[in-house]
């Protein structure tokens, strides 16, 4: 009889918006031979709205929920890198979810060079619309400092300022693969 082993793999990637977990995920899943997942994109497909849609019908509260929901979900399926939204760390017990069942990765990015990358998407983003630059940089220090102390909950820190995408993926893959068993 063979024994055949499995070895099940999670990674969850957070970070602020904008710090580049689907960038970096999508290619890091690939290089891995892992599936990819996007959490904001598998919640607009599952319900067939943007997420501005429903941030307005739910609000910051019920979006929240949705996204909790969505993340214990996930988190039962193996060998996935989910790239999960900016807030989902920071709520409810997530981050106790996403240490329990797999390897957290905060792909930390300064505030100034968050707002470099956020400036001109923020009409996408529901928190960020109608902010002028200098209210996007006082935003982005503000939210950060609160959801910071959840993020550094993670098993590893990838610092990505001064790093290009192909080098922020390449720490991730090595961090990841000198994992012990």
């Amino acid at each position: 009889m063979l024994d055949i082993y499995f070895e099940v793999m999670r990674i969850f990637l957070i970070g602020y918006m904008g710090s580049g977990k689907t960038t970096v995920g999508r290619p890091l899943a690939k290089a891995l031979g892992l599936r990819f997942v996007d959490m904001d994109h598998h919640i607009t497909d599952t319900h067939h709205k943007n997420i501005a849609q429903l941030f307005e019908e739910l609000g910051e509260e019920g979006f929240r929920q949705l996204e909790q929901k969505t993340l214990q979900e996930l988190s039962t399926q193996d060998n996935i890198v989910i790239a999960t939204g900016g807030g989902a760390p920071c709520l409810f017990d997530n981050m106790d979810t996403m240490n329990r069942s797999g390897i957290s990765i905060y792909l930390q990015v300064s505030p100034e060079g968050l707002a470099a990358r956020l400036k001109h998407g923020c009409e996408k983003r529901p928190l960020l619309r109608g902010k002028s630059p200098e209210e996007l940089l006082e935003y982005i220090r503000h939210t950060l400092s609160l959801r910071e102390p959840y993020y550094r909950k993670a098993r590893i820190t990838v610092d990505c300022d001064g790093y290009s995408d192909a080098q922020v993926i390449e720490k991730c893959r090595r961090v990841v693969e000198s994992m012990p068993e």
